[in-house]
């Protein structure tokens, strides 16, 4: 029996402590998971198939950045996100096809299913473009990248261009110098602090605020 509010309200303190505990706890959990569940075999040969001039090497590094994505899924509490590589998207798919190790996977990772969605550019949908402003932070944080003024590519973003696939999706930190454009096939990091490309930032990611390192107008190309 409760004497008096004062033990009300310790109780009250002492469950709402416990569920912040609980949530940070299985947010680790399933953060470990996604960094070490191992994929089914043979889903890395499968990706040599689709790109037959990768190796084994290759495939490990493109596995590595799925694992990013996934991460950033995650992180950004199961926000829409969006895929920015091409060859990510291929094995994303793939891992699909193997349907009842994705959905166990999914399950353990994120407690609900997630739904492929095809690489994008920034364009004319604001949904993609805030998707694809939020998988830049998360990806940046991820590498210990400031996001708002990254010195380097993440991962997940530079793979198309570091394994050379064909219609990939290529970015360039500074667009100002339109050798760094590739025949406008590169897209470019700074239009994802900005407000050029379809009048909003969407709040940079999950961040808040429009600062960011400028904007270098340029567009972008790559896969179909």
């Amino acid at each position: 029996m409760i004497d008096s509010p004062v033990q009300t309200f310790a109780i009250v303190v002492m469950l709402v402590l416990f569920s912040i505990f609980y949530r940070s706890y299985i947010a680790y959990r399933r953060e470990q998971y996604i960094r070490e569940a191992a994929f089914p075999q043979g889903l890395l040969q499968k990706l040599i198939k689709k790109h037959p001039k990768l190796n084994a090497q290759d495939t490990h590094l493109v596995s590595k950045a799925l694992r990013q994505y996934f991460l950033t899924y995650h992180r950004a509490k199961y926000k829409h996100v969006s895929m920015p590589s091409e060859v990510v998207d291929d094995l994303w798919h793939e891992f699909i096809l193997y349907t009842r190790n994705y959905e166990q996977f999914c399950k353990r990772a994120f407690g609900r299913f997630f739904h492929h969605t095809p690489a994008v550019v920034l364009g004319n949908d604001k949904k993609n473009n805030a998707g694809l402003r939020r998988t830049w932070w998360h990806a940046c944080k991820e590498e210990s990248i400031n996001p708002q003024n990254a010195s380097r590519l993440p991962l997940l973003f530079a793979i198309d261009g570091k394994l050379d696939i064909v219609h990939g999706r290529t970015y360039a930190l500074n667009c100002k110098d339109n050798s760094h454009l590739n025949g406008g096939s590169t897209c470019c990091v700074g239009d994802f602090s900005t407000s050029n490309v379809d009048g909003r930032t969407d709040g940079f990611g999950d961040a808040g605020g429009d600062s960011g390192n400028g904007g270098c107008g340029g567009g972008c190309g790559g896969g179909d």
